[in-house]
């Protein structure tokens, strides 16, 4: 990889056109050369936070092959950069790109913790596990600086409503306290990603993203703290991080995870060309083999919508990998199980405590 061809920092190295706009912008190569000769920046990659005001914050997932059937984002576009995600095609409803504007253009929601509580007060409401990063990290770094999903933790403990999370971020161990008072009732569960061991892979697939170190440590702190914790293997990408499955399920075993789950990558939407043009700029020597495997996983595209073929893919890569995964479950996690989520007290404090008669 050429360092000096690529943007500091950042995931995508472009931002494509908003598929719902007629018109786009481009760097033309004169304005470039311009800048250059007036020792002028013609990008200056800062990142913008952006507050947005949404009626609601709790979304009811619809697909079918989703674990999950409520999500919540108290974040639009996510810092981390990672250059396979799947939510990039989502800021293009918000009016910006799914390429660089994704990790540039930051929406936060600041009145997500009210929303919360509106609706886990309301009478209709019955408890069922509500996923925090269903679409967006939670942890990213802009909770730094406004502690959204902090706040977002302390409603779930107020009400007694059970709570998973999707993170990559190390983050998440500023919330232990909070963590462990929803462990004690069996009330959370936490999926940590984790796609390499290699900080060479991480530094250019997550480039904003926590180190694998410091996710192993935070596995392992997590559950000796008696919060269950799954690892996502995903997206796991043919000829990049395919071969670390066995050693990833190893190592996240013995730091205390309880099961792993995993994806096969999917380029759909804009992401297609978003990574095409990622990987022939990070990665030449291999990208037309990469990209030819992940559409032999995808009946001969890199992107696929097919429910109950999109997320394990099909073909004989595809085959080896979810191969590969079953045998790691069964040679690293006998016996181990995630619990399900406790749906039995949150009727009992609807108002913020228990209801005596």
């Amino acid at each position: 990889m050429n360092p000096k061809s690529t943007i500091k920092g950042r995931g995508a190295q472009l931002n494509v056109p908003n598929r719902f706009f007629e018109l786009s912008y481009e760097m033309r190569d004169d304005f470039l050369e311009f800048c250059h000769k007036d020792g002028e920046e013609s990008d200056k990659n800062k990142t913008l936070y952006l507050e947005v005001f949404p009626k609601t914050i709790v979304n009811k997932v619809e697909s079918p092959d989703i674990g999950m059937a409520y999500s919540m984002n108290p974040y639009q576009g996510c810092e981390h950069g990672c250059i396979y995600c799947y939510a990039r095609n989502s800021h293009e409803y918000w009016g910006y790109s799914a390429g660089l504007d994704f990790e540039r253009r930051i929406l936060i929601k600041k009145d997500a913790p009210k929303l919360l509580e509106t609706l886990l007060k309301k009478k209709t409401w019955k408890a069922h596990p509500i996923v925090m990063s269903g679409n967006t990290d939670c942890y990213q770094p802009a909770e730094n600086t406004f502690e959204i999903t902090r706040q977002c933790l302390e409603v779930f403990l107020k009400y007694k409503h059970p709570v998973s999370i999707i993170t990559k971020n190390a983050l998440i161990l500023r919330d232990l306290d909070l963590l462990k008072a929803l462990a004690k009732d069996n009330l959370i569960g936490v999926n940590m990603s984790i796609t390499s061991l290699s900080e060479d892979i991480r530094r250019i697939l997550e480039p904003r993203t926590t180190t694998i170190k410091k996710r192993l440590e935070t596995v392992k702190m997590l559950s000796e703290n008696g919060i269950p914790v799954n690892v996502m293997l995903a997206p796991i990408i043919p000829s990049i991080n395919s071969h670390e499955i066995l050693p990833l399920a190893k190592v996240v075993s013995e730091h205390g995870a309880l099961s792993i789950a995993h994806t096969i990558v999917r380029l759909n939407g804009a992401i297609g060309e978003i990574f095409s043009d990622w990987i022939k700029k990070t990665m030449p020597d291999r990208a037309d083999k990469v990209l030819h495997q992940i559409e032999s996983c995808h009946g001969g595209n890199l992107n696929d919508s097919r429910y109950g073929t999109r997320m394990h893919g099909e073909g004989k890569i595809a085959e080896q990998i979810n191969n590969l995964v079953k045998m790691a479950r069964h040679k690293y996690f006998k016996g181990k199980v995630m619990p399900k989520l406790n749906l039995d007290l949150h009727e009992q404090f609807k108002e913020g405590q228990l209801k005596l008669f």
